[in-house]
């Protein structure tokens, strides 16, 4: 007698899969990898030495006995003449040159295309240094604007 829970016989190659098929799983983990492994910084490993420096010493130029010339430049740069400073330096020839027996003559020329705020503070650091000589110079180029 047979009975009717038994299932047939069903030859191995028309059987479904039960299996999950891995290799596209496989394909997206291993390019997932590449792209992790891709965008680990790379770790550098040195040392650092500080070995010695020479000092450099800047050779400004000192203020003029005669005549010194003072310009800010269209970027806001301040320039003794023709040496780019700051205002602390800056500061510093006006007192320097104050202390020269005779004052001699400041000549202030800014850039047309200068901020005027940068201006104004150059002319606020010459008058509190206490200048008394001092003259605009390129004023006739704006004589007919």
């Amino acid at each position: 007698m047979v009975s009717r829970l038994s299932s047939p016989v069903i030859p191995s190659g028309d059987m479904p899969m039960g299996e999950m098929n891995t290799t596209p799983l496989i394909d997206v983990m291993l390019v997932l990898l590449i792209m992790f492994i891709i965008t680990i910084p790379i770790q550098t490993h040195s040392v650092g030495i500080d070995l010695p420096q020479t000092p450099v010493t800047p050779q400004q130029p000192m203020p003029d006995p005669v005549k010194n010339k003072v310009g800010v430049d269209a970027d806001g740069v301040i320039r003794w003449n023709g040496a780019a400073v700051d205002r602390l330096t800056l500061r510093q020839y006006l007192a320097a040159s104050l202390r020269m027996p005779v004052e001699p003559e400041l000549q202030f020329q800014p850039d047309a295309a200068a901020r005027y705020l940068a201006v104004d503070e150059v002319l606020a650091d010459i008058r509190r240094s206490g200048v008394t000589k001092l003259g605009f110079v390129g004023n006739e180029r704006y004589r007919d604007f």
